[in-house]
């Protein structure tokens, strides 16, 4: 039986939310299709470009440093070096590489990739609200998230008051995720929901019900820091909670799955996904990102297969 749930918007309107229940069997049996699926030739080199352009790098570590992220700016806006891309330029099946979609930072280091990315169409995305745990009080996350924006952040990711959610009190986390997105002006706003703490996909998808109503552009599967991260069955709960939200509303929301997707080859399983359950609308980096920067070298190794036959050692692309 659909959960409905009324929760009441800063207007105080009335918000219903009805949340479908999962069919676990079903729900693995659809995600396993996704795996099987031949990708072969220029689809595969098309694939591996496009999800090149849907990649956010990150950094999110307590040694970040301006110079370590001015280097993954520096990745972000030449993925191969001068030298590779000479050895493979005039080579059959080879354009030059993309730059990535967006580059990740805390919000004391937005301004550093500001001025990095300058002159590109590279975003620049921050994580606000005492990410990981937001375990700090809802005013001083408000404030992280105003000096993200205020720094020239295009996109805040938030992360959900968990306690809140795991308690019931999905009030609670309506009203905060409302508030951060009046918080982030005219910058993106893409909500955590970290699924590892979530437990259930029933849970997964009245969390992204309730984040699509109280105002996500984007819904998120984790921070990366919670394992398990992103798997192919949670991000399709999600897609599938964002196509029923787009038919009922004509709102469309973006994905992104992050943490946990290593290989060009798990990244075109979740494409082909993306591509069948919601269609090549989705397929853009304005609606569909992966948080994975150790992604990037996977692809490029792919890519450097596809076209030379042979493989790239390791230490043919930066280590970050």
């Amino acid at each position: 039986m659909q959960r409905i749930i009324s929760l009441q918007n800063h207007n105080g309107e009335k918000v219903s939310i009805a949340s479908p229940p999962i069919d676990a069997v079903m729900l693995h049996e659809r995600a396993d299709s996704f795996t099987k699926r031949s990708v072969k030739k220029q689809s595969k080199m098309d694939a591996l470009y496009k999800c090149i352009e849907m990649i956010d790098l990150t950094t999110l570590e307590g040694a970040d440093t301006v110079g370590k992220v001015k280097q993954l700016c520096s990745k972000a806006r030449f993925p191969i070096t001068t030298e590779l891309a000479d050895e493979l330029a005039g080579l059959p099946n080879y354009k030059p590489i993309p730059q990535v979609a967006a580059v990740c930072v805390y919000p004391s280091m937005v301004q550093t990739a500001k001025d990095a990315l300058r002159g590109t169409t590279i975003k620049v995305a921050s994580v606000a609200t005492a990410f990981p745990a937001g375990q700090i009080p809802l005013k001083t996350r408000l404030q992280d998230v105003k000096d993200a924006v205020s720094a020239g952040a295009d996109e805040i990711d938030m992360v959900i008051n968990r306690g809140a959610f795991l308690a019931g009190d999905y009030q609670t986390v309506f009203d905060e995720i409302e508030q951060v997105k009046a918080a982030c002006d005219k910058a993106h706003l893409k909500v955590i929901l970290e699924t590892g703490e979530l437990s259930t996909y029933d849970k997964v998808r009245l969390a992204s019900e309730i984040a699509m109503e109280a105002g996500a552009d984007f819904i998120k599967t984790s921070t990366g820091k919670v394992s398990p991260a992103a798997t192919i069955p949670v991000t399709l709960v999600m897609l599938q909670a964002i196509l029923d939200f787009y038919d009922r509303t004509g709102k469309i929301i973006g994905m992104k799955p992050a943490g946990g997707i290593r290989n060009a080859k798990q990244a075109i399983h979740y494409l082909v996904m993306v591509n069948e359950v919601m269609g090549p609308r989705w397929l853009t980096p304005d609606l569909f990102r992966f948080g994975a920067s150790s992604l990037l070298n996977d692809i490029l190794k792919q890519i450097y297969k596809q076209v030379t036959g042979r493989y790239a050692y390791d230490k043919s692309f930066s280590l970050d």
